[in-house]
């Protein structure tokens, strides 16, 4: 969904923007309704990425101002690169719960184990059921139970598990068509022509109370709508005192308030978009495309934002578009 890969320069959020977006956000989190430290994917506040521990002092450091402002229902998400050693990954695993960390997310599906051995992951639930008990997540379980009931070992291509399970495989599962999975993922696809899109917007998408993130940027995002910033998480007081202001973002204005025909009249208009041959899998996939052509060729709009976002959705020909 974030078009996340090795190829991103690393830009880590810096220690002070922690401190200034964690103390804004102190008073708005959610807290799990099991309580302020038990853990819920929708609940609380969780370190993300890209994958976290490729940074880990760093990852610590967060926790620890998180504590300091009592946050609750703290979690991290991690693919379990880095659970190579049982001993080590628990010795990892208690040094963040020292340091105020409520739980864990273990990620499992066929994209991650195309690149991190199954050993790896099941390590990390073992370890992390030793840690954190109960507030180990494993997002998402029927994938874990796929690979256990397969015996599997090592690493599984993606390819290979389409041809084990085929796409019903996928069915059963939450995989929302958004970000990379519009292009690398097309082909699992039914696919629509643009105009049945049109009537559509986005605004229940932008404008969703639950479920936010902030990325390295400090950008503020809603849902899972990668490339959209709403405006500046440093200051989210401001933010929220002062609601959005539309009349400088006119990409965002016509997402929340209009709909993606408008857009798509904007585009082909200003961008000489075409329409994808094919169709699209979603409206999502649509209103992503147009805004990479737009992003990709113009900085005028802030609210397209990270800009790199848009340079990594693909890494193969679908990546000819020039940059910016």
């Amino acid at each position: 969904m974030y078009a996340c890969s090795p190829r991103w320069s690393n830009d880590w959020i810096t220690i002070n923007d922690l401190k200034t977006i964690l103390s804004q956000l102190s008073d708005k989190i959610m807290p799990s309704p099991y309580g302020v430290s038990r853990v819920g994917i929708n609940y609380g506040l969780h370190f993300t990425g890209g994958e976290p521990f490729l940074n880990y002092s760093l990852l610590l450091e967060a926790v620890e101002i998180a504590k300091e402002h009592g946050i609750p229902s703290t979690f991290v998400e991690t693919n379990s690169f880095w659970c190579m050693d049982p001993e080590k990954t628990i010795e990892r695993l208690r040094e963040l719960k020292e340091a105020g960390l409520d739980g864990i997310l273990v990620s499992v599906n066929p994209f991650i184990t195309e690149y991190i051995p199954f050993e790896r992951i099941e390590n990390n639930i073992i370890s992390s059921f030793k840690v954190f008990g109960i507030n180990t997540m494993i997002y998402q379980y029927e994938f874990y139970k796929q690979f256990k009931e397969a015996n599997l070992r090592g690493l599984l291509k993606f390819e290979d598990y389409i041809r084990m399970y085929g796409v019903e495989g996928l069915e059963m599962v939450e995989l929302i068509p958004m970000g990379r999975a519009c292009y690398q993922l097309r082909h699992l696809f039914n696919k629509y022509p643009a105009h049945v899109f049109f009537r559509e917007n986005c605004r229940s998408s932008l404008l969703r109370e639950w479920h936010a993130h902030i990325d390295n940027y400090g950008n503020y995002m809603t849902g899972y709508c990668g490339g959209i910033s709403l405006g500046d998480a440093r200051k989210l007081d401001q933010l929220v005192e002062e609601g959005i202001e539309l009349d400088d973002k006119p990409i965002l204005e016509m997402l929340i308030n209009k709909n993606l025909g408008e857009l798509y009249k904007f585009v082909v208009k200003e961008f000489n978009y075409k329409e994808k041959v094919g169709g699209y899998i979603s409206k999502c996939h649509l209103c992503l495309d147009m805004r990479r052509c737009i992003a990709t060729r113009s900085r005028d709009y802030p609210e397209l934002s990270p800009r790199e976002y848009y340079q990594h959705l693909t890494s193969n020909k679908e990546s000819s578009m020039p940059n910016i």
